[in-house]
């Protein structure tokens, strides 16, 4: 492989570099999850960090008391923010690399959506 030949593989290369990265950030700005606990109290949307995007108390809400629905809240959030999470890091995986070392870190620090 001549030098032209190289110089023209490795623009190729950083093109399709740029065009996974801009796959992978449209996909991260629409990444969010949302999850209703097991009794259909709550739903929760959050976004991959966590944040809270919106609450939902249903009716069933009404029958449990502010610790009961204080950690039905809470529960369902870590749940949402686990598969958000989830969904972020399927969204750059191809632009990491499906079995790169920094998913393989990233899939290790996946928060658990079990209750604490």
């Amino acid at each position: 492989m001549d030098g032209h030949e190289w110089l023209t593989a490795y623009q190729q290369q950083v093109r399709d570099i740029g065009v996974r990265a801009q796959r992978a950030q449209t996909e991260l700005r629409h990444v969010e999850a949302t999850t209703t606990n097991h009794d259909g109290a709550v739903t929760v949307t959050v976004n991959p960090a966590g944040a809270l995007l919106r609450l939902v108390l249903h009716e069933r809400a009404d029958q449990l008391t502010r610790v009961q629905l204080a950690e039905a809240v809470l529960v369902t959030a870590r749940q949402a923010q686990a598969r958000a999470a989830r969904e972020a890091i399927e969204a750059v995986a191809p632009l990491l690399g499906e079995r790169s070392e920094a998913i393989r870190v990233l899939r290790a620090y996946l928060p658990e959506a079990g209750p604490r």
